[in-house]
């Protein structure tokens, strides 16, 4: 099976030559990899939590549609849609929500952030927490387990909704998978190499501090505005100038050949005016962004081709969403009352079977079993700090069967025989 990567980019905002660096070019790069099958959405549910105006929130939702397309992701080869477009995952969601404990969400930063600024201001610590901001690590599970996204690109910040979507994974898997998992666990990756973006003060490139070079919206001519206005040292025109450390330079470099770098450094040791500088760093942007430029100003001028690119890609993602969700409506009980019977004789089928169970104790720790046909307890593993690692031990027990026990962090609860034999009846399947 492919590896399925999953990208969410809430519709609040514009995306600038920051957010194009640092994470639009290497994701559509990526989404070109062999065996790689590629999710993006639009997460304008997400966008509700922050923002309560419609009017910016559909046009963000827009201008960054055209701008992930223009800069190179192919619908054709992706699944790329709007969040709000798919109803399987509200109703996921939903159902999530219903096994998630309250203690969990009680820890997850953006809440203890809001509560601290509240308590700091004086206030309720509530005041200013909505239950879509208190839930949003829920919806956020939702989104990645629709799909059973394996790997999750993520900042640092976001880790933690990662590891709580695990865990909301696994006490679903454990209520009702009946021995089977319905859900993948996925894997948050933070790309610790990712290109940072300076922006026009030196700074993080981030408009909380308007220091943002714009990548689209404006023209050639907002482009050259903002290049204008970066920051340099004091050097005249003739004077040698040190290229380290200056943000122009370094977002030349974001952009540049290695012979260009090597060139752009040795003409600023040899007095190239700032002026002279800027005007070449403009150019160098507007060689690769200029044709990507044309291509979103026609799509902003002809919505009804975004329009029909998402609803294409909503039906891509529907007919993988809408089969999973039927049988996680039937494992919680939400099925025809004429499905009853054919329910219980598959269950007694199931129940047949030696089944692997992995759980969450009370002391936050993973745990997994192995059950016979009969229910008997054959193995108990020891406690692991990771889910990940209990799931990979139970792959392994799988794959390789009694071969593997010897190394199992295990304790017998049966005879050899017996495990054996549970153990080859999955290596059967």
């Amino acid at each position: 099976m492919a590896q399925r990567v999953l990208t969410g980019i809430t519709t609040t905002g514009t995306l600038h030559l920051g957010n194009y660096v640092g994470a639009i070019r290497p994701a559509v790069a990526a989404s070109k990899a062999a065996g790689v099958e590629s999710f993006f959405f639009m997460a304008d549910f997400h966008a509700l939590i922050k923002c309560d105006d419609p009017a910016r929130i559909a046009h963000s939702s827009r201008t960054i549609a055209a701008t992930w397309l223009a800069a190179g992701l192919d619908p054709e080869r992706v699944t790329f849609y709007r969040q709000s477009d798919i109803p399987e995952i509200p109703e996921l969601c939903w159902l999530l929500t219903c096994v998630t404990a309250k203690g969990q969400m009680n820890r997850a930063h953006a809440y203890k952030a809001a509560v601290d600024a509240a308590t700091a201001a004086g206030e309720e610590p509530d005041a200013h927490v909505s239950m879509g901001l208190f839930s949003y690590p829920v919806l956020m599970a939702a989104d990645i387990l629709m799909f059973n996204a394996h790997k999750v690109p993520v900042g640092k910040d976001q880790v933690q909704h990662i590891e709580m979507t695990r865990d909301i994974a696994q006490r679903f898997n454990h209520l009702f998978g009946a021995g089977r998992e319905f859900f993948v666990l996925p894997e948050a990756v933070v790309d610790a190499e990712m290109e940072l973006l300076p922006g026009l003060d030196g700074r993080k490139m981030s408009k909380s501090y308007d220091n943002v070079i714009p990548l689209f919206e404006g023209g050639a001519q907002a482009l050259k505005d903002a290049v204008a206005r970066i920051v340099t040292d004091s050097r005249l025109p003739g004077e040698p100038k040190e290229p380290e450390g200056q943000a122009l330079v370094q977002i030349y470099d974001a952009f540049a050949t290695p012979e260009q770098r090597a060139a752009f450094r040795a003409a600023l040791r040899g007095g190239l005016a700032w002026g002279e500088a800027k005007q070449q760093l403009v150019a160098l942007i507007d060689s690769h962004i200029g044709p990507m430029r044309a291509r979103y100003a026609e799509l902003m001028a002809h919505p009804e081709q975004l329009e029909a690119i998402l609803q294409a890609g909503a039906a891509k993602a529907r007919a993988l969403a809408a089969p999973l969700l039927q049988q996680l409506r039937a494992a919680v009980g939400l099925r025809p009352y004429t499905a009853a019977a054919s329910h219980t004789a598959a269950k007694a089928e199931k129940a047949a079977q030696p089944v692997f169970k992995q759980y969450r104790e009370a002391d936050g720790k993973f745990y997994f079993k192995l059950l016979s046909a009969g229910g008997e307890l054959l193995l108990q593993s020891q406690a692991f700090e990771q889910g990940r690692d209990a799931g990979q031990w139970v792959a392994r027990l799988k794959r390789e069967g009694a071969a593997a026990l010897a190394e199992a962090p295990v304790q017998r609860e049966a005879d050899e025989a017996a495990i054996s034999a549970a153990l080859a009846a999955f290596q059967d399947d």
